[in-house]
């Protein structure tokens, strides 16, 4: 299964606090890298007795397909907490999202992703984002998944926002 539930739309979202882990990793490696950090999250916040405030998501900080991607696995917090050495706190900008819920094995986000910066494009949206030496930069292009692990991940919602430039 690999498609979009909706069609995409803008909404505007609020300034939201989050912890995460940055890890720095190339597209083979993603897969084993980043989701253990994620429940490092979690473990994190348990141990503070902190609870999470949304679900779990990836935030592409730069993304260079063919070199390295700058990727945060965070978790919203209902207030901003202090962070560690190892787990930083955050702060998702307030703004204009063009956002769509994709169901399917997050194997096939890459389609999807295609998909809703292609219908970007088309509406004549300008993305938040700048041309580095290390890629692309971006305000905030966020993956969140909103279902429990241990779901058959050829089932799951993933929820793309993608922030939008500032007119």
């Amino acid at each position: 299964m690999d498609f979009m539930t909706e069609a995409p739309k803008i909404v505007v979202r609020p300034e939201i606090p989050y912890v995460a882990i940055t890890a720095e990793v190339t597209m083979d490696d993603i897969g084993a890298v980043v989701p253990p950090l994620t429940s490092e999250v979690f473990d994190w916040l348990a141990a503070k007795g902190i609870a999470p405030a949304g679900a779990a998501f990836w935030k592409y900080d730069v993304i260079d397909m063919e070199r390295r991607l700058v990727i945060e696995t965070g978790v919203p917090v209902a207030e901003q907490v202090e962070g560690d050495s190892r787990v930083r706190r955050g702060l998702l900008p307030a703004g204009r999202y063009a956002t769509v819920i994709h169901v399917g094995h997050p194997q096939t986000l890459m389609s999807a992703t295609a998909r809703l910066l292609e219908w970007g494009r088309e509406q004549g949206l300008t993305w938040d984002v700048a041309p580095t030496p290390n890629g692309d930069r971006w305000g905030c292009r966020l993956e969140t998944y909103l279902d429990e692990p241990g779901q058959d991940m050829n089932e799951w919602a993933t929820e793309l926002a993608f922030k939008l430039a500032d007119d």
